[in-house]
């Protein structure tokens, strides 16, 4: 993964952010969204884009492209900032392989501890029966 290619290939585009903030929500276009073309990207290699579409789908749209939002901050400047280290995280996260689980034997000891239980259950019922004459 070439970081420096990557950062080249995102758009940024500013919007207004939603919620609460008066006037200045108005007026003020704070909100930036990051779109990332996964599947036409140069900075990543075959193999680590097959990794990404299988690990963040759902965070992708049909195109394969990766959308990302931020306004956190009043500043423009601030959520660019974030946005761009949202995504680096993201990706980051995402091409780590994860070991697979070994499956473990039951040790012999638990397995004789459990049917030695099941014994002593079983007399304890044999002995709670009426004498058979």
């Amino acid at each position: 993964m070439d970081k420096s290619i990557i950062a080249s290939e995102f758009s940024f585009k500013a919007v207004r952010s939603s919620g609460a903030g008066g006037q200045n929500v108005n007026k003020v276009s704070s909100k930036v969204v990051l779109t990332f073309d996964l599947a036409n990207s140069k900075g990543l290699k075959e193999e680590e884009k097959e990794l990404l579409q299988t690990n963040i789908a759902t965070k992708l749209t049909q195109e394969g492209i990766l959308i990302i939002t931020s306004q956190e901050d009043r500043s423009q400047l601030k959520n660019k900032e974030k946005v761009i280290k949202k995504c680096f995280k993201l990706l980051e996260n995402a091409l780590i392989i994860s070991k697979e689980r070994k499956e473990t034997k039951i040790p012999r000891a638990v397995k004789e501890k459990r049917l030695n239980a099941k014994k002593v259950m079983s007399v304890l019922k044999q002995n709670r029966k009426k004498p058979n004459y």
